[in-house]
């Protein structure tokens, strides 16, 4: 055993202890502002970026769509201005021209009845199509599109002095085949 120790007025005895050793010393506070504010950072610019990206997508979306809906309605007009436009002197090349656009039933029904077509195009007067509209009225499910397109035809009557003008109403669908867009069906709409 360890002797009594003797405290007199001179050591009372804080020599051995500290002053401040029965003091409670608070701790300091956490400081929660700087790792909060980063974490909020951290999650907003998470969401920014993931905002951006998903508009990216959509954006390239509308941006193929729009342009596969051009490209549908600037072939299936091109397409309606040569077949309306007739020239009774080249009946075999509008014939070539026609069945080298042609695909799927459209194709096969003018095949069928290519020579009653150039029978009735030699026999015709010159005329000229015009497309006044054209509008994608659906997409289908195996990538073509159906094409509304209202056209106007001009011609020279008989006998070379007056003009003969018709209109009439198409649906056109137009497929992709490889790079190119083709006529699979046309049906003139009363």
């Amino acid at each position: 055993m360890s002797p009594a120790r003797k405290f007199s007025d001179t050591d009372p005895g804080d020599s051995a202890v500290g002053a401040d050793y029965f003091l409670v010393s608070p701790k300091p506070p956490v400081r929660w502002g700087l790792p909060l504010v980063s974490v909020i950072v951290a999650v907003v610019m998470t969401a920014a970026v993931a905002a951006g990206a998903l508009m990216l997508v959509r954006h390239e979306q509308d941006r193929r769509a729009a342009v596969n809906e051009a490209a549908a309605l600037g072939f299936a007009s091109e397409f309606m201005v040569m077949y309306t436009s007739l020239d009774p002197y080249h009946a075999n090349d509008y014939a070539d021209r026609v069945a080298a656009q042609a695909t799927g039933e459209f194709a096969k029904n003018f095949a069928g009845r290519l020579n009653e077509i150039l029978v009735q195009v030699a026999r015709s007067e010159p005329s000229t199509g015009e497309v006044l509209a054209a509008g994608v009225r659906q997409w289908n499910d195996d990538g073509s599109a159906d094409v509304l397109i209202a056209t106007k035809v001009t011609s020279k009557a008989p006998d070379g002095k007056s003009t003969i003008e018709s209109g009439s109403r198409w649906v056109a669908t137009a497929i992709k085949e490889g790079q190119q867009w083709k006529i699979s069906n046309l049906i003139q709409v009363i």
